[in-house]
């Protein structure tokens, strides 16, 4: 049997309004793969936004660069390229880069990139959903928000959408029973 302890975090309801904002993070990458730490940028988003309880969404507009998020730790980023590299190796047999017999989703520009489609997958996907509290993101202590390049260098876009309450000030009194309103609650 789990049990589990709940604490609630308690808004100011009569002092705020719902609101959504919507924004265009553009990051140039490098080397695949390539982890673009994207964590003070999405937060400068966060706190232009001005919400400070809801869900702020972090979505990547493509197929071979993922929204990750993990620890920032140089040896964990080294060991999950050897992990990808004997998972999903470039040099690969793959259908995908048989431009000979692909006919579908095809570019001038298009590269041999079967690989980082495959990679995508393992990587956590597309998006991320992350809880606001009291105008800050509920990341866990060593999380870190990550653009994963696992293609090639090139521009890339990452949709960032805050939905929730703003206070009327821009700030939420928020408070945690048992807590200081700072961090998010827990253990469930």
């Amino acid at each position: 049997m789990v049990t589990a302890m709940m604490e609630l975090v308690m808004g100011q309801r009569a002092a705020s309004e719902v609101v959504g904002q919507t924004g265009i993070l553009k990051v140039q990458t490098g080397e695949a793969p390539g982890y673009h730490d994207i964590t003070d940028l999405v937060q400068r988003f966060l706190e232009a936004s001005q919400v400070t309880m809801g869900q702020l969404v972090v979505f990547s507009r493509h197929t071979t660069a993922p929204i990750w998020v993990n620890e920032n730790e140089p040896l964990l980023l080294i060991d999950v390229r050897k992990f990808l590299d004997r998972l999903t190796p470039r040099g690969a047999d793959y259908l995908h880069n048989e431009f000979d017999i692909r006919t579908v989703n095809m570019s001038e520009d298009e590269c041999p990139n079967g690989h980082a489609h495959i990679a995508h997958g393992f990587m956590g996907g597309a998006s991320a959903t992350i809880p606001v509290i009291g105008g800050k993101m509920a990341l866990g202590r060593y999380q870190s928000i990550f653009l994963v390049e696992l293609d090639r260098p090139r521009p890339r876009e990452v949709v960032l959408q805050a939905l929730g309450l703003v206070h009327e000030e821009g700030k939420t009194e928020g408070k945690t029973r048992g807590g200081n309103g700072t961090e998010p609650p827990g253990p469930w």
